[in-house]
C-alpha cells in the first residue's frame, strides 16, 4: 500500500492473492481533501471516506478535483437528489446505486476525464459536425428559409 499520510485502512489495502498489480478492495478513513487519493482519479477498488458537515461542503469537496467521470451518493430526499446531482461536476451520477453503466447509458466524463460520450444515441453526435444552413435570396414558396 502506498504511503497513507494520516489515512487509516479500514479494510483491504494489501495486494490481491492473485498477484500482479491488483489490490484487495480497500476502504480508507481519516482522508483529508489535500491527500492525493482525494484529488486523483483512481481506477481501482479504493473508497476514500472524507468527512463533511454540510451538503455544500460535500459538493465542494467532490468538485475540487480535475477529473469528472462519475460521482455517487445516497439520499432518499428527492429535493437533495436533484440539487446535488445538478451541482456535481461530472458526466455520470449514481444515486443510491453503485453500478451505473449499461449499453443504453451515455458513458463519459468532463474536465480531465475526457469529452464526449460512448454508448447510447448521444455518442453519434460526437462523430458528427452540425451545420446550420440559412437560405436567402431564393424564392422558395415566397418565404425565407431561416
Amino acid at each position: 500500500m502506498p504511503k497513507l499520510h494520516g489515512a487509516k485502512v479500514l479494510t483491504g489495502g494489501e495486494l490481491h492473492h492473485r498477484g500482479g498489480l491488483f489490490f484487495q478492495p480497500t476502504v480508507l478513513t481519516e482522508v483529508t481533501e489535500n491527500m492525493l487519493i482525494a484529488n486523483e482519479e483512481t481506477f481501482g477498488p479504493v473508497a476514500p471516506i472524507i468527512r463533511f458537515q454540510t451538503e455544500e461542503q460535500a459538493i465542494s469537496l467532490a468538485n475540487q478535483t480535475e477529473s469528472g467521470l462519475a460521482a455517487y451518493f445516497y439520499s432518499r430526499d428527492i429535493g437533495r437528489i436533484y440539487r446535488v446531482a445538478e451541482a456535481l461536476e461530472c458526466g455520470m451520477v449514481g444515486i443510491n446505486e453503485g453500478i451505473i453503466s449499461n449499453e443504453s447509458a451515455p458513458f463519459g466524463g468532463i474536465k480531465q476525464s475526457g469529452m464526449g460520450r460512448e454508448g447510447s444515441r448521444y455518442s453519434i453526435e460526437d462523430y458528427m459536425e452540425v451545420k446550420y444552413l440559412c437560405f436567402g435570396g431564393l424564392d422558395l414558396n415566397g418565404k425565407s428559409q431561416c
